[in-house]
């Protein structure tokens, strides 16, 4: 079993809804990588613990923010400062084998990052990566969306009985 997971709450800026039950949950140097295809590693592990409908890329750099679905970033290769919780949230420096699991609603977007970054992201029970921003999503339908969200059936690194089912059952 991991060390325990790092968990964050972010209040609802005004702009930013965050998730008021979920906190941002971020687990360090959780998957060894040995060579190969770090990203297929990732990949298989989301996949084995239902988080699906993946992708291979970076962070935007603007502030966005998921309202139908949860998210989880892992880092395959290199290292991003990432702002978590919007405009008044907290700054996160992640390197590869970082995952940071995101609660739908929790604001995010990268800082900076080195030139080799490569982050895999997943969502759970079919989610996709339709994302919104403070200036073009009502944020009264946001925090309906949000509230609506169910809490995924496992914790996309650790399977059923990994620190995310206490952590957003609780």
């Amino acid at each position: 079993m991991p060390s325990e997971p790092e968990s964050f709450r972010f209040d609802d800026d005004g702009e930013t809804p965050n998730n008021p039950r979920l906190p941002l949950i971020v687990y360090r140097e959780a998957v060894p990588l040995d060579g190969g295809d770090p990203a297929a590693t990732f990949e298989k592990m989301f996949a084995r613990h239902g988080w699906a409908n993946g992708w291979r890329n970076g962070i935007f750099d603007f502030l966005h923010f998921h309202i139908h679905t949860h998210e989880v970033l892992g880092i395959a290769r290199g290292s991003a400062r990432v702002e978590f919780g919007g405009a008044r949230g907290r700054a996160f420096d992640l390197k590869a084998g970082d995952v940071a699991v995101l609660p739908a609603g929790c604001g995010h977007r990268r800082l900076s990052a080195s030139r080799d970054l490569l982050v895999v992201g997943a969502y759970p029970h079919g989610g996709d990566a339709e994302y919104q921003t403070p200036s073009h999503t009502s944020h009264g339908a946001a925090v309906a969306a949000i509230a609506s969200t169910p809490v995924p059936d496992q914790d996309p690194v650790f399977g059923k009985d990994g620190p995310l089912s206490r952590l957003w059952r609780a």
